[in-house]
């Protein structure tokens, strides 16, 4: 069938359009709690594999770090899990790891800023100044870290096939689109894009092999 990768900020409810989305296609929905899994695999404290989801990088780690292999376990972890076909996961970087993968639809989910605040004032029982202040950085914790590693702004559209505003439109109906866009021909798995895709995690898998 297909990959979907859905990008998306805190409180954005792109959580909510995945597990939709996973339920509607009978597809397995996956999100970076497949960091504990990993992490065991390769030995390598979580803590760890979680800094380097997160946190941007500085100066020196953007001249060849640890936390770059970090992520290529992450993302051999994650390629392993789209090899399966059937896959939805939300999550930081998925639109990177899957890039030119031909049965993958890459989504962002926006949501209206007040929504997103007043969500989190909700979820997290704080102020609104507190869920301003904790937003803001998140978002430009995230942007640094997808410019500093990969040069690419997670918030402009040209790296997505599909972006989808939550305010008018629910999560449902975000989900209804991405299950009629999935319809499409071009984003269904081939047997090209397949072997494309198998490829691509032997490489990964050769080259973590080497290194454990």
């Amino acid at each position: 069938m297909s990959i979907v990768t859905i990008s998306r900020g805190c409180y954005s409810r792109g959580q909510e359009v995945a597990e939709k989305v996973a339920e509607r296609m009978s597809y397995k929905c996956i999100s970076r709690d497949m960091l504990l899994e990993t992490s065991k695999e390769f030995n390598i404290p979580e803590i760890k594999l979680y800094k380097a989801m997160n946190d941007a990088p500085t100066f020196f780690e953007r001249i060849g770090s640890r936390k770059e292999l970090y992520i290529t376990f992450i993302q051999y972890a994650l390629l392993r899990e789209f090899v399966k076909d059937n896959v939805v996961y939300h999550g930081l970087a998925g639109h990177i790891f899957a890039k030119g993968l031909k049965n993958s639809l890459k989504v962002r989910i926006n949501s209206d800023w007040q929504d997103r605040v007043q969500l989190e004032m909700q979820r997290e029982g704080i102020s609104r100044e507190k869920a301003m202040k904790l937003l803001k950085k998140e978002d430009l914790e995230r942007k640094r870290w997808s410019q500093g590693l990969y040069g690419i702004d997670p918030n402009q559209p040209e790296h997505y096939d599909l972006v989808i505003h939550i305010k008018h439109l629910s999560p449902t109906d975000a989900a209804d689109i991405i299950c009629h866009t999935l319809s499409l021909d071009c984003f269904k798995t081939t047997p090209e894009s397949q072997k494309e895709l198998e490829d691509r995690v032997d490489m990964y898998r050769r080259f973590v092999g080497n290194i454990k």
